[in-house]
Order: structure tokens, then sequence, then C-alpha cells
């Protein structure tokens, strides 16, 4: 992990995923909310990401954490939100990109630990997409999903803000439940 830089803010909201291939623009469409949400709070940057891939690597240095919308086929129920911190975001199986209209949060995580601009912590907020074909707009079990998946975004903000400001408060952080 880099050192945190005092003037970029300290959370990154990072939609990716491709608007013109049905569900997995869920990633861009969740973010326009979370974005509507946080638009006056100077300690999150919301970055519509798409499918820029590894041109995305110089939004994550210097941030305490970050939390990547995104469509995440594991083979749940469409619609199905998944909330992954740490670890499981690192393994769960990204595949490569195959085009230059994909985006791989996988390689863009993997060149960031080896250049050291991980952030200090990951969060990945994924619905599991019912069509992924060209075609404009989310199915609509994943539309009805956006609502619960934007609650779960914005916990996770939430509970990150807070730890931050305890730690610049002199404060310790909660213990763990």
């Amino acid at each position: 992990m880099q050192n945190v830089d005092p003037l970029v803010p300290p959370v990154l909201v990072l939609g990716l995923g491709n608007i013109l291939l049905g569900d997995d623009g869920v990633g861009p469409a969740l973010l326009q909310e979370v974005r509507a949400l946080y638009a006056g709070v100077p300690d999150v940057e919301c970055i519509d990401g798409g499918t820029q891939g590894l041109a995305l690597l110089g939004y994550l240095a210097g941030r305490e954490a970050m939390i990547i919308l995104d469509a995440l086929a594991s083979g749940r129920n469409p619609g199905a939100v998944s909330v992954l911190e740490g670890a499981q975001v690192l393994g769960c199986g990204f595949t490569p990109a195959t085009t230059a209209h994909e985006g791989n949060a996988g390689e863009l995580l993997a060149a960031a630990q080896l250049l050291e601009q991980m952030p200090g912590r990951i969060f990945l907020i994924g619905i599991e997409p019912e069509r992924m074909r060209t075609e404009l707009g989310l199915s609509e079990c994943v539309a009805r999903k956006l609502p619960s998946a934007l609650v779960e975004t914005c916990g996770v903000v939430e509970q990150v803000l807070a730890e931050s400001k305890r730690k610049t408060d002199g404060g310790t952080p909660a213990e763990p439940a």
C-alpha cells in the first residue's frame, strides 16, 4: 500500500462495466446513484471507469479505500448482491479481458499491487448479471436490485468514512464483533 495522499479524497468509488452489454453496465448505473448521494462529500470521489482497465491505475494511488461496483458472475441468482472485502476481492476470479471494450478489475488490482499503489482497503459490491450481451439497459431483475445494492454501497462508504474519522481524531477503531 502506498502512503495516503492528503490531497486525494480517501475513498474512491469506482463503477466498472460496459453499458453496451446489458447487465455488464450495472457498475456505472449504480455509480450514478452513489454519485448523487455523495456529490458534496469531499472525502469521497466517484469515478465511472467504464471499460478503461489499466488506464484507471492512476486513480488508485493514495487512497485509504476503494469500493468497486461491478457485475459479478458467481453462479448465484440474477440480481443477487455480494459484498466482498480484501482477499475475497483479490481472489474472486476475474476473467481476463479479451477485447479493448472490456475492463478488467483483476488486472487493475494486480497492477496496483505490483506497483504498490493498492488502496489500504478494497471492497467489491457485485451484482449477479442475468444477460451480458449487446443491448442497452439492465435486465428487469438486475434493475430491481439497484436499491439494495445502493444500501450496501452506502453502508460500506459510511463505515470507511467513520473509521477514517476515528483515525484523524486520534481514536481507535472499535473492536470487531
